[in-house]
């Protein structure tokens, strides 16, 4: 019972609907969209896939599953943020979230880039890595098909079929970031951290990323 609890409570913390700003951030795809890159369902599914094979969310959830047992990565994962939009995006979600979680569970949360938070919080659910990175991964995929499903736009189903056929991927890859060590940290999703860059001198932005 206690580990269904707190599948729910880790739900809770990774819903759309937890107040932490997700829904403003597209981590450069606002950018993809525009230049037409991701139109399709098809290109939206390569963009998300690549995302978490190689970039942001690989990143994040290696440093997600170290945060449940060590301390003193903030710089590091700072380290590995893009742009200057990102690293907005990680301590400003970071410093959203800390203070609810504090708010639920009555335990001080110290200030963290928005997965090092996550991680920490974690330390107090009875539930194994692995699945917690399934949930966080699965929650990058929905928010950047949320982005697509809006600005494209595309449709509600063709949004939803794109994050079903994501879930085999999110299973392996939680599995396999849950072992990886820190040296392990590599980013590769060229296009993506462009985009980023780039959004950042756009006059007009629907995102903040």
């Amino acid at each position: 019972m206690t580990q269904n609890a707190d599948r729910l409570r880790l739900a809770q913390w990774l819903s759309p609907a937890f107040p932490v700003g997700s829904y403003a951030y597209s981590q450069g795809l606002e950018q993809a969209i525009t230049d037409g890159h991701v139109a399709t369902p098809e290109t939206l599914t390569d963009w998300i896939t690549a995302v978490l094979t190689h970039g942001s969310a690989r990143i994040d959830a290696i440093l997600l599953a170290h945060a449940r047992t060590e301390d003193d990565l903030s710089d590091l994962a700072y380290a590995y943020a893009t742009s200057t939009e990102r690293h907005s995006e990680m301590r400003d979600q970071g410093a959203a979230f800390g203070p609810l979680i504090a708010a639920l569970t009555g335990k001080p949360q110290p200030p963290l880039p928005y997965a090092l938070a996550i991680g920490h919080a974690s330390r107090s659910l009875d539930l194994p890595t692995t699945e917690i990175l399934g949930f966080f991964l699965h929650a990058v995929a929905a928010q950047l098909t949320s982005v697509a499903v809006r600005f494209v736009p595309m449709g509600a189903a063709d949004g939803q079929k794109v994050l079903a056929s994501l879930a085999p991927l999110i299973t392996t890859l939680a599995a396999r970031y849950a072992t990886e060590p820190l040296t392990a940290l590599t980013s590769a999703t060229f296009g993506a951290d462009l985009a980023a860059m780039h959004h950042e001198t756009r006059p007009v932005r629907i995102y903040r990323s």
